[in-house]
């Protein structure tokens, strides 16, 4: 039982007033705290990857299917370029495969498949990749390297298989479709 003189009319009203000061003071302090950024883990950086964009859309010149090598080719190829080259590489201890070059003016697109132990696994392949500034990428989900060619435009390299590598080097004039290119080889599994 409560002593005489604390329990009056007003008294409730006083616990009351009380009551609600103390829940206004621990709701600012609750939003000061989240506000300040109290508890936050750092900022987390996100590295952008080097997504496809879709290719330019092809005219009736553009072939529908490119054959690069045996059981290698393009689906894709940037209007108005004609074959000017191609063939089997030349001969390497460990390696054999196909090349071929399509090209209008000083524009050009090459491509090359390589077959045998040189591309046994990407550690081995991706050291072949002689770029400038080389950056990690993927093409349809496998490893890749993309970046300049020594000798001018712009090449990306990449593992097709085990025992199967490929690159494709692009002009400067050309460097927006080298991921497109990239992104429409079909192969055998």
């Amino acid at each position: 039982m409560a002593p005489d003189g604390l329990v009056t009319a007003h008294g409730g009203r006083w616990r009351a007033a009380l009551a609600l000061a103390a829940l206004a003071v621990t709701v600012l302090t609750i939003i000061a705290i989240f506000s300040s950024g109290f508890g936050r883990t750092s900022p987390v950086t996100v590295v952008p990857t080097l997504a496809p964009t879709p290719p330019s859309t092809p005219t009736a010149t553009s072939p529908g299917i490119t054959v690069v090598a045996d059981n290698f080719w393009l689906t894709y190829l940037p209007a108005g370029l004609s074959r000017t080259g191609g063939g089997s590489i030349a001969p390497e201890p460990g390696v054999e495969g196909g090349w071929a070059r399509y090209a209008a003016g000083s524009s050009f697109v090459e491509v090359q498949v390589e077959h045998g132990t040189v591309a046994a696994d990407w550690e081995t392949y991706r050291k072949r990749a002689v770029l400038a500034s080389p950056r990690e990428t993927t093409v349809r989900g496998k490893p890749a390297l993309v970046g300049r060619h020594p000798s001018g435009g712009m090449m990306i390299a990449w593992l097709e298989r085990t025992g199967t590598g490929a690159w494709i080097r692009v002009s400067d004039t050309l460097s927006a479709d080298l991921l497109p290119l990239a992104a429409s080889v079909q192969a055998p599994s």
